[in-house]
C-alpha cells in the first residue's frame, strides 16, 4: 500500500511525500521525489505510486482517557458494547485506546478489569486507565463521591494483581493518604501515575509529581481541580510548571467544552507537544445524539453535544465526560488554537504513545506499525488505516 500527500512527520512535513506500508508497518516516508520508482511528479516506473493527492497524512491518534462512545462505556457495558465503543473511536481516527474507568466500589472495580482484560488480550484496547477511587471529594466533577476512598495500598494491590499489567494508568490525587506508596506500586506495575482530581496545593502536588519515580500525567489539566489564582497558584500552576520542565504530561480535552482554544494555545506554547497529549476523555454518548446517558452509576443529560451529570431540579449539572475523539481534539487545535499540524500530531498521537511506553506507533516513520489517517485538506477524515488494514 502506498499512500501519498502532504506527510506529517515527527520532525516537519513532506509537501509531496509518500508513506509505504508493507503489511503492518511502514516500510518508507519521504519525498515522492525520493521514492524508488515514483519519479519527480509520481509518474515513475513504479506503477504504485498514486497520482499526485491533496491527502494529509498524519499518524493514527493514541487516547489516554476514553470512558467509551457509541452508545456503550467501558464502566457499565457488556463485553460486546465495550468493544462497539473502542470501534467507535477506531472508526473516527483513535488507533490506540486507553478503556477508562470510574470510581465505583471495589468489587465493581474487580468485575469491570475482569471483563475488559481480554480487550486488552486482542489488541482492542491497549490497557486500562483507572480514573480513582482514590481522588479528592471537593473536586471529584462527575465522579460519584459515594465510592471516593481515601488511598488504601491493599485494595490497589489487589486491582494491579487482577489486571495482571494491563492497567496502564491510574488517576490519583496526591493528596491523599498513601499517596508515595501508591505511586510507587503503580510504577513498578509499569502504569503511569496521573495526578488528577485534586484539592491539594501548589506544593503538594509539585511534591507528588516529583516523587512518583516513573512516567507522570496530569489527568485533563484544569479540570477537576480548584481554577488558578495569582496568590493560590495550587494543581493547575503546579501541573503546568512540571509540564513545562519536562516532568510531566498534561492531558488537555481541547473540545471547546472543558477548554477553550486559547486555553489549549497557552499549554502548546508553555509546555510544547512533547509534554502534552490530547484526549477526549470520551462517554457512552460520543458521537451519539442529545439524550440521557450513563457515565459509570451516575446519569447524564447531553444537550447540544455537552455531556452532564442529570440534577433533580434541571439545572445544569458537572461536566460529564466528553462527546469527541482526539481527532476532533487535534483539528481544533489547528484551527483555533494556532498549533501546526506537526505540533498537533505530536500531542495527538507521538506524546501519548511514549507516555504509555509503546515505542511502536505514535508517528510516521518506517520500521512503526501502520497506523495512519488519511484527512482532507480541511482535516475531516477520509481514511483510517490501523496496522496496515483499512478501517471499515
Amino acid at each position: 500500500m502506498i499512500l501519498r500527500g502532504t506527510v506529517v512527520t515527527r520532525d516537519g512535513l513532506i509537501a509531496d511525500g509518500v508513506v509505504s506500508v508493507s503489511g503492518e508497518f511502514i516500510d518508507w516516508v519521504g519525498p515522492t521525489a525520493a521514492f524508488p520508482g515514483g519519479g519527480a511528479d509520481g509518474a515513475g516506473a513504479n506503477p504504485a505510486v498514486p497520482p499526485p493527492s491533496d491527502s494529509v497524512l498524519v499518524p493514527g491518534m493514541v487516547d489516554v482517557h476514553c470512558h467509551g462512545g457509541g452508545g456503550y462505556g467501558f464502566p457499565d457495558s457488556p463485553a460486546d458494547g465495550a468493544r462497539y465503543a473502542a470501534r467507535h473511536h477506531l472508526r473516527r481516527g483513535t488507533t490506540t485506546l486507553l478503556a477508562s474507568l470510574v470510581s465505583a466500589s471495589p468489587e465493581r472495580l474487580l468485575e469491570r478489569i475482569a471483563m475488559l482484560s481480554p480487550l486488552v488480550d486482542d489488541g482492542t484496547v491497549a490497557g486500562l486507565h483507572l480514573e480513582g477511587p482514590f481522588l479528592a471529594t471537593e473536586c471529584c466533577g462527575a465522579q460519584d463521591p459515594r465510592f471516593i476512598i481515601d488511598g488504601d495500598p491493599e485494595l490497589l494491590a489487589r486491582l494491579l494483581a487482577a489486571g495482571g499489567g494491563r492497567i496502564r494508568s491510574m488517576t490519583v490525587a496526591p493528596e491523599t493518604p498513601h499517596f508515595a506508596e501508591l505511586a510507587m506500586a503503580l510504577t513498578a506495575a509499569g502504569a503511569v501515575v496521573s495526578v488528577g482530581h485534586t484539592a491539594g496545593d501548589f506544593d503538594t502536588v509539585t511534591a507528588g509529581i516529583a516523587g512518583a519515580g516513573g512516567p507522570v500525567s496530569i489527568t485533563h489539566l484544569f479540570n477537576g481541580m480548584k481554577p488558578m489564582h495569582h496568590r493560590d497558584p495550587g494543581a493547575v500552576a503546579a501541573s503546568l510548571a512540571a509540564a513545562s520542565r519536562g516532568a510531566a504530561v498534561a492531558e488537555l480535552i481541547g473540545d471547546g467544552v472543558h477548554l477553550a482554544a486559547g486555553t489549549v494555545a497557552l499549554v502548546l506554547a508553555a509546555a510544547g507537544a512533547d509534554h502534552t497529549a490530547f484526549v477526549s476523555d470520551a462517554m457512552q454518548a460520543a458521537g451519539m445524539p442529545d439524550g440521557q446517558y450513563r457515565l459509570g452509576p451516575l446519569d447524564v443529560t447531553v444537550g447540544g453535544g455537552v455531556a452532564r451529570l442529570t440534577t433533580e431540579d434541571g439545572s445544569p449539572g458537572a461536566i460529564a465526560g466528553g462527546t469527541s475523539s482526539v481527532l476532533d481534539v487535534f483539528a481544533r487545535a489547528v484551527r483555533l488554537s494556532g498549533a501546526s499540524l506537526v505540533e498537533a500530531a505530536r500531542a495527538g498521537a507521538t506524546t501519548p504513545a511514549r507516555l504509555l511506553g509503546l515505542t511502536d506507533r505514535g508517528a510516521l516513520a518506517a520500521g512503526l506499525r501502520a497506523d495512519v489517517l488519511e484527512l482532507d485538506p480541511d482535516l475531516t477524515l477520509r481514511q483510517v488505516i490501523r496496522g496496515g488494514t483499512p478501517v471499515e
